[in-house]
């Protein structure tokens, strides 16, 4: 039988071991995500050689990927507070594991490209709904304390992924690196459930908003087409651009056109209607930049710059996955000690420009212990923002948005990542291409021994040594400027972050109280608690 509360009631509120209940199985979900990805990002240089892809399609390979996550990433988290939180992770699993085999039996670079925007779909599913789920059970002045759990989970997976991934290339064949997530993501499946035990909003008359999404997945989607692209099979500047540009235009105002005026909207962007959540968006946006640029082209300059194995690569890059790591974990329990945001995220956007900027000096000749220290600090800084970007976000919002707001956040910020990630590729295989050919011709070698189209092939294991090095000069030489225009991207977050006015963190799940009906229990003995609304 089911009773409904009165509408005073609050908000169920959740203990210290509720909370870590909960959070096994979501931490479980994630854990099996981030190691896969850490895993496959040390192997992929050994991925495209196999594959015989060139430098573009190592982008592609990794934006079809960010893009997926991208453009899913607000659709679940909006999926997220109309239906059951717990079976959309589930599902987010499911889709990875499909991901990760398609994968690992891919003979062709576009199924590669295919299997890993199915990953990243899924991608997209666990960071909304994780994030929801959190948002739903923790009060902003506490989740600081849970964020540094979630951080510090993230990081070992982190940690120990580039490892993992060098130690199967190198031994198992890179296939494996996809198939390993098999075991995991089952035990994952179980622990969600076996601990993860939440209420169910009922909605009545749901809608979903199917045009927004269309909209918001295309206006995504097409920044990250023209710079792939632009450069090579066109000029910057080309009638190409100008199309790409006026329908980016058409499909980002319909796109507001509509999230505006639907009633459930996919992006909702009435979040908008306050300083902080606009400067945290911008933060994001290049934060999205910083995070997902190191990470990517780091593995590259190892290995295609230094001639590093993939295992040997994945233990160069432990400073600032480690510094990451600490970051983000200390960080998180300074917060939620404190109830202050600002002063730690000053200090990350802070070290995160320091360090980038340090990164974009680098060259062949540069000593490794130089290029630790650059990545320990830029670490600390992603470690300082990432999680408190979403946190002050989501202590102007109630309880009953936070999975849209929250998705809403990482959706800007994986936008950044993937158009950054597009942009830097480009820039990296053109810069490649001519270092190369500089390269060659003093060595008195013709242009047309490279080939055409401005790439370069990956495979290099049968040319003569000395153009092997030239090849890795070419690409240590290269990075430099990369990492360079990401530093000049992370000034904008740090202005964002000195603009924003600090709110002191609520201490309430609940933004106000108004009845929603929760479901909690089984059909039999099922109790209606009503929770927080949020103000429209």
């Amino acid at each position: 039988m089911s009773t409904t509360a009165p509408a005073s009631a609050a908000p169920k509120t959740y203990s210290h071991s509720e909370v870590l209940s909960v959070m096994t199985g979501l931490l479980a979900a994630l854990f099996t995500a981030m190691i896969s990805t850490t895993i496959v990002s040390t192997a992929l240089p050994t991925i495209m050689a196999s594959l015989n892809g060139t430098q573009r399609q190592y982008t592609w390979v990794i934006t079809a990927s960010l893009l997926a996550m991208t453009v899913s990433t607000p659709i679940w988290g909006k999926l997220s507070d109309l239906f059951n939180k717990k079976v959309l992770t589930q599902l987010a699993i499911i889709m990875f594991v499909a991901g990760s085999i398609a994968a690992g039996f891919a003979h062709e670079v576009w199924l590669m490209m295919v299997a890993r925007a199915v990953q990243g779909l899924a991608m997209g599913g666990l960071i909304a709904t994780t994030q929801s789920v959190m948002g739903s059970i923790v009060s902003p002045r506490e989740r600081g304390r849970y964020s540094g759990y979630m951080g510090a989970v993230m990081a070992v997976a982190t940690v120990s992924g580039p490892l993992l991934g060098g130690v199967i290339t190198d031994n198992l064949g890179w296939r494996w690196t996809f198939f390993v997530c098999v075991p995991l993501a089952i035990v994952a499946l179980v622990l969600l459930q076996w601990k993860l035990d939440l209420p169910t909003i009922r909605r009545d008359n749901v809608r979903i908003d199917y045009l927004g999404a269309v909209l918001l997945s295309i206006a995504a989607a097409l920044p990250m087409l023209w710079v792939t692209f632009a450069g090579s099979s066109y000029d910057w500047l080309s009638w190409q651009t100008a199309a790409f540009a006026v329908a980016f235009a058409i499909a980002a105002s319909l796109t507001v056109f509509v999230e505006l005026r639907v009633p459930e909207p996919m992006l909702p962007l009435r979040v908008l209607n306050n300083r902080t959540t606009i400067l945290m968006i911008i933060a994001s946006l290049a934060v999205g930049v910083a995070m997902f640029g190191p990470g990517v082209f780091l593995t590259q300059y190892f290995q295609l710059g230094g001639g590093y194995s993939p295992t040997i690569a994945g233990l160069m890059t432990f400073p600032m996955i480690i510094s990451q790591m600490l970051s983000a974990t200390i960080g998180g329990q300074i917060v939620s000690r404190t109830g202050r945001w600002k002063p730690i995220m000053v200090f990350g956007a802070t070290a995160l420009l320091v360090g980038l900027g340090g990164l974009g000096t680098i060259s062949h000749t540069t000593p490794y212990w130089q290029v630790a220290i650059f990545m320990a600090i830029a670490g600390i800084g992603v470690g300082a923002l990432i999680q408190n970007i979403v946190l002050a976000v989501q202590n102007t919002v109630d309880v009953t948005e936070i999975g849209a707001t929250s998705a809403a956040v990482s959706f800007f910020r994986s936008l950044g990542g993937a158009v950054g990630v597009s942009v830097l590729g480009a820039v990296l295989t053109n810069l490649v291409f001519g270092n190369l050919k500089d390269a060659l011709r003093a060595m008195n070698i013709p242009d047309s021994a490279m080939g055409s189209g401005g790439d370069t092939n990956l495979d290099i294991t049968k040319l003569p040594a000395a153009i092997q090095e030239a090849f890795h000069h070419a690409y240590s030489d290269a990075f430099g400027p990369v990492f360079a225009i990401s530093a000049a991207v992370a000034i904008i977050t740090f202005i964002a972050v000195l603009l924003t006015k600090e709110v002191p963190l609520r201490l309430t799940i609940a933004k106000e109280t108004e009845p929603v009906k929760i479901v909690q229990g089984t059909a039999e003995d099922a109790v209606e608690i009503p929770v927080g609304n949020a103000t429209r």
